[in-house]
């Protein structure tokens, strides 16, 4: 089989296609044929390591956390999954040498989630990472729900910064199907119509409005919780529109990055501040959120492509290198990887 690999960190240039043999899985596990790869800002930076020089790695790893495809084979004591059943993956690559870039993919079998064959490849391959970091962010508010459903953020209000990025189009959909009001913001016109198609009920352009300003017009009384893509250039923004009580859920940055917390304004608000990495997560908030992943899936509220919000970007497996530089270089919406044609 033909997988992409990479046995040190650095640029997009170590990653190489190579053959392999393909694993078998052992017991828990199931091995997955994929059809398609997703790739997210921790798959290149990953690779990338430190950036202060090459790391050799113990063996060859497999990049990307995310994907989709058919189970072809399963290990002892797995009840759940058969051979045939189309899934969804995620966290792949987390801990492991194993990641989605390749054909056969061996997994545990709890991160390979059913797709419904009303949901396509793409649609699967895009959830992962960008959706289980947006329910938490959601979730992540002391008075709200542990666990997503319909209805569960009824009577709530939302502040998505950075509607057209993987993760604020997830939060956008999964807040709509909750039931919240969402605001969102934006840089320009192409982003806030997708915004829009994502289902945002307020979109903002933070380059032409006042984001304070605008947000007091669309929910008067404030925001329950902020879902935040750029905490230093945000968070006095934020403190602003939040109702007290509120929560503020950071999950991006870039290495090195701080932020400088306005303190007297915090705890006049009773401000609440969540940092988010989706991996390190707990068991349960990991399992709450790919069950409700699952459910909104099922319901048809995550949905991808233009026409809902989420563009997609796709290259060959042999074109890899090209599509972590694409998501490196900021491509709006997301970037996949087409790995086989299945049905």
């Amino acid at each position: 089989m033909k997988a992409v690999v990479y046995e040190e960190t650095g640029g997009s240039d170590v990653l190489q296609v190579r053959d392999k043999q393909p694993a078998e899985p052992g017991p828990g596990e199931v091995r997955v044929r994929l059809a398609v790869s997703g790739v997210n800002p921790t798959d290149w930076k990953s690779r990338a390591g430190s950036g202060q020089g090459s790391t050799r790695l113990k063996a060859p790893k497999v990049p990307n956390q995310d994907g989709a495809g058919v189970v072809d084979a399963v290990g002892p004591g797995v009840l759940d999954l058969h051979i045939g059943d189309r899934v969804w993956l995620w966290d792949v690559a987390w801990g492991s040498d194993e990641g989605t870039a390749q054909e056969y993919a061996v997994l545990p079998a709890a991160k390979a989630v059913p797709l419904p064959d009303s949901e396509t490849f793409e649609t699967g391959a895009s959830l992962g990472i960008p959706a289980l970091t947006a329910h938490r962010a959601l979730t992540a508010n002391e008075n709200g729900p542990a666990r997503l459903s319909p209805g569960s953020l009824s009577g709530h209000a939302v502040l998505v910064t950075g509607g057209a990025g993987a993760v604020g189009h997830a939060a956008i959909q999964l807040a709509r199907w909750a039931g919240a009001t969402v605001v969102t913001t934006v840089s320009d016109e192409r982003k806030a119509g997708l915004a829009r198609r994502a289902g945002a009920h307020h979109v903002i352009n933070y380059r032409t409005q006042d984001v304070v300003e605008a947000v007091r017009e669309a929910v008067p009384e404030g925001v329950d919780s902020v879902v935040d893509v750029n905490a230093p250039a945000n968070l006095g923004s934020d403190v602003e529109v939040l109702k007290p009580g509120g929560t503020i859920a950071i999950y991006a940055a870039n290495p090195g990055e701080s932020v400088t917390v306005p303190i007297r304004e915090s705890m006049a608000g009773n401000i609440r501040y969540q940092f988010i990495l989706t991996y390190t997560v707990t068991e349960g908030q990991k399992r709450d959120a790919v069950a409700a992943v699952s459910e909104a899936l099922a319901a048809g509220a995550l949905r991808v492509g233009d026409e809902h919000g989420l563009p997609l970007t796709r290259f060959g497996l042999e074109e890899t290198a090209a599509a972590h530089d694409a998501v490196e270089h900021g491509t709006v919406g997301k970037v996949l990887i087409d790995v086989a044609a299945l049905s």
